[in-house]
């Protein structure tokens, strides 16, 4: 029987109740505003998707449990609300709500308990309703005020701070790193910060972002330095990340008529452990081409230094800013090719060579009309069968996406 979580609506945020009216209002009110000019909703730009997404499962686990099979049903809806208050100030609501229905939801308890947190500094998820084999959950991962003026820009709350220059790996997203093995959040999360632009000239800017927490120890706080050198764009990264002291830089640039991007981060524990200040090096490069005929090509290598000393957990696994990947070494391919204007594909593969092992993802979208798309997605990882603590993972979804 499901379970309502009206006592929660009634202690909870207000931001939940304010929700529910957005998205019973926000269709009609969008209509409105576009028919007549109402002065409080001429301001206000609504857009976003609704997405069905079926997938099915296979892991290969070690006896006596054997191969699983899991089939799994997703509905989710992305709500972006933007309201201009000012020429100079806009406030940004961006809503993630799914149901997900599925054997999974019932057999594992921390599976659910993994898809409703929320790590940011204040906690906004709200599991509006369950049942034994499904649960409707909501949670805004873009709540921000941005103010902008001349040479300054001030955002305040929860948003994405975009510091990586990579298209694979990005070890310069310290503050809300994203795993490239989501294969459904293409928005990526966010994290409640403040962070503060000032632009010093053509392709030069100074910025400042803090991420604070319940404990100081998993804060987060840096300053970026970005300025143009020749043909290349540069920048400097300093601060404090979760108790470490983080450094690191990053480039993007052309070879010839190829690009040239990479990013690298160095992080030294302020507190020695042992008598040993453990430290982490990490750096990724990439170079990428487009080919005559729309074929896009980019190719990546990335060293972590810490990595691969875990298993491997592609699907409960946890990647981090200070330990971005599940090996020391990783290579990654990753093409795409319009076959026609309305059809398109792409391939990615990525390699794990001090672990004997692989992952593969190809994926075919048809854009059916306007607004109107249908993929079909795969995601392949190829264990080494000596490795029996790690799995072979087969992972197959569809997804029908109306855009609004």
């Amino acid at each position: 029987m499901a379970r309502l979580s009206v006592m929660s609506v009634m202690k909870g945020d207000v931001t939940r109740l304010v929700f529910v009216l957005l998205v019973s209002l926000g269709g009609p009110m969008s209509a409105a505003a576009e028919d007549r000019d109402i002065a409080p909703l001429k301001n206000l730009h609504v857009s976003g998707y609704f997405q069905a997404i079926p997938l099915h499962i296979t892991l290969d686990l070690p006896e006596p449990v054997g191969k699983q099979r899991i089939t799994e049903y997703r509905l989710q809806n992305r709500l972006n609300l933007r309201m201009d208050f000012t020429p100079d100030f806009t406030f940004h609501w961006q809503m993630r709500s799914r149901l997900i229905a599925g054997n999974w939801v019932t057999n594992d308890a921390f599976y659910t308990d993994a898809m409703t947190r929320d790590s940011g500094l204040f906690n906004l998820s709200w599991t509006i309703a369950e049942g034994e084999d499904w649960i409707l959950h909501s949670v805004p991962d873009r709540l921000y005020g941005d103010w902008s003026k001349e040479d300054w820009s001030v955002r305040v709350g929860r948003q994405r701070v975009n510091w990586g220059v990579n298209i694979i790996t990005n070890p310069n997203d310290i503050f809300n790193p994203y795993s490239v093995y989501e294969f459904d959040y293409p928005e990526r999360p966010g994290s409640d910060t403040l962070r503060i632009q000032h632009f010093i000239g053509f392709g030069s800017r100074v910025e400042l972002a803090v991420k604070p927490a319940s404990e100081i120890k998993e804060s987060v706080a840096a300053i970026l330095y970005a300025f143009r050198l020749g043909s290349y764009d540069l920048q400097a990264i300093g601060g404090y990340y979760r108790d470490r002291v983080a450094t690191g830089a990053g480039w993007a640039g052309t070879i010839g008529s190829a690009g040239f991007k990479g990013e690298t981060m160095h992080y030294a524990d302020i507190e020695a452990a042992n008598g040993n200040r453990e430290t982490n090096y990490i750096l990724a490069a990439s170079v990428d081409y487009v080919f005559p005929g729309s074929l896009f090509l980019v190719a990546e290598y990335l060293y972590n230094q810490e990595g691969g000393k875990d298993d491997l957990e592609y699907l409960a696994g946890r990647l981090l800013s200070d330990n971005p990947s599940y090996s020391r070494h990783q290579a990654a391919l990753r093409a795409s090719y319009r076959l026609t204007p309305r059809l398109r594909t792409s391939f990615t593969l990525i390699g794990f060579p001090d672990r004997d092992s692989a992952f593969v993802s190809p994926a075919l979208t048809w854009s059916v009309i306007e607004n109107l798309d249908l993929r079909v997605l795969g995601q392949f990882l190829l264990v080494d069968e000596r490795r029996v603590s790690e799995e072979p993972v087969n992972l197959i979804a569809g997804f029908l996406s109306c855009y609004f």
